[in-house]
């Protein structure tokens, strides 16, 4: 999954950043809001983490032009514990809000919850077959046995299996799994997905020759 942080403050940005790359999710930063618009606008994201108080343009009005083309879950973030800021920020488009400072673990629930709820499931458990997924523990198991997966191949079967039964295009895999530092490696995709058929068996992500990859 795809992150995208909007943050100025360079301590909290790096940090934050660091503490969901080492969850699994690929991520991308800026740390003004004019960037963090662009950014938001030319890559689909599977959440974004948009603070309101930035230079120039700030997090309401980022939000705001925002959602005039995108529905991409947005946690925002302020040091302004009152009422009438929550309401602000949700009545721009906000999905979420978390007051600083916050519990890192707090930050992770409220992002899983947003990326759950936008592809329109109830449940942190997902089952194919004897393959279980737990999307809160990010954990994969068969027939009961813990499978070790890399934070990169969980992802890769968390994205699958949250689009199961729907052809899932290279270059979407590429969007969501990949930040972009990562997106000039064009075999990553191929390496990440012969290992989870090695550990899931070797059919249960299905190629679809010329298109990309599914899970039926």
């Amino acid at each position: 999954m795809r992150i995208l942080i909007v943050e100025d403050e360079p301590d909290l940005l790096a940090g934050l950043a660091q503490a969901l790359r080492e969850e699994g999710y690929a991520v991308d930063t800026a740390d003004n809001g004019d960037d963090g618009l662009f950014n938001a606008e030319g890559t689909d994201y599977d959440a974004i983490v948009l603070d309101v108080m930035l230079p120039g343009m700030d997090g309401r009005e980022v939000l705001r032009r925002l959602r005039k083309t995108k529905k991409t879950p947005v946690l925002m973030l302020t040091a302004r514990d009152q009422t009438r800021d929550r309401v602000k920020g949700l009545d721009a488009g906000a999905d979420d809000y978390v007051v600083k400072p916050f519990d890192l673990e707090e930050i992770f629930a409220r992002l899983r919850a947003l990326i759950r709820r936008s592809a329109n499931q109830s449940s942190n458990l997902m089952e194919i077959g004897a393959v279980r997924i737990n999307a809160a523990a990010r954990t994969v198991t068969i027939n009961g046995q813990m499978v070790e997966l890399t934070a990169r191949e969980y992802s890769l079967v968390e994205f699958l299996a949250r689009h199961r039964g729907e052809l899932v295009t290279r270059t979407q895999l590429y969007e969501h799994l990949f930040d972009e530092n990562e997106c000039s490696l064009s075999n990553l995709l191929d390496v990440h997905v012969s290992n989870v058929r090695k550990k899931l068996g070797a059919e249960f992500i299905v190629t679809r020759r010329g298109y990309g990859y599914c899970i039926e």
